[in-house]
């Protein structure tokens, strides 16, 4: 573990032991303590002990890969919201879909450069600490009932039917953009300028795959939606009640 100046804690989880300890000298100047997984086991094993602050995970790790490693993590209860970086050597943009689809926040591909990846580790810190102190505007509002979703913007807690969810960053902006304008349609451009406040070279895509985990956790049934609907042509909008 290296020293820091203050209590952030990251995991970095990667097979190749020079890009771990590259990975973790450049977060230490950053002021990371740095936790160090070179497999997806050992990595679960850490996440389920204590709460990490941001997780860098690579996507072709051996025996559990990164993907399954990151749904894991997000239905983890110390760190189901932590923000995650994810590493990949493939350029296609299937394989960073999938990414962003199974949990992460952002990617990069390899080889990468080390500001780079402290650019957007800073990126996904300073979205997550916008979401714990509330954004603008958010902090003031009233909690939103709708259907069997409660939702309490000041305390960014959702729950299903009186059950918890657990939602990512991202997750919780687009269900509150969406449900605190219901029969709006937002296009999909809109919504990523809406949730993706910082500029994470993500696509309009990313918004279709987010769609997409928002609807598994919160609809009953996730293939006839009833909360959050596609207007064909156009984007997305939360059904009217």
């Amino acid at each position: 573990m290296t020293g820091a100046t203050d209590s952030r804690t990251a995991l970095v989880v990667e097979d190749e032991r020079n890009i771990r300890d590259l990975v973790c000298l450049h977060l230490g100047v950053e002021g990371f303590a740095c936790v160090q997984a070179e497999n997806g086991p050992a990595a679960l094993a850490l996440a389920g002990s204590q709460r990490f602050d941001v997780i860098v995970l690579d996507l072709m790790l051996p025996g559990l890969d990164g993907l399954s490693v990151c749904r894991a993590l997000r239905r983890s209860e110390l760190n189901a919201t932590a923000p995650i970086l994810m590493l990949t050597a493939r350029r296609e943009e299937t394989d960073k879909v999938l990414g962003l689809e199974t949990g992460a926040d952002d990617y990069l591909t390899k080889p990468f450069g080390v500001r780079e990846l402290v650019a957007r580790v800073r990126a996904l810190l300073r979205r997550a600490t916008h979401a714990q102190t509330a954004p603008a505007g958010v902090s003031a509002a009233k909690p939103i009932n709708y259907r069997h979703l409660a939702m309490d913007p000041a305390r960014r807690r959702v729950t299903r039917d009186g059950e918890e969810v657990e939602l990512t960053t991202h997750e919780f902006d687009l269900l509150y953009v969406l449900l605190s304008h219901p029969g709006i349609v937002f296009s999909r451009e809109a919504l990523l300028n809406r949730t993706w406040k910082e500029n994470t070279f993500v696509t309009e895509r990313s918004v279709d795959t987010l769609v997409k985990r928002v609807r598994k956790k919160i609809e009953h049934d996730p293939a006839n939606p009833d909360v959050i609907a596609t207007v064909w042509g156009s984007g997305y909008k939360a059904t009217d009640v």
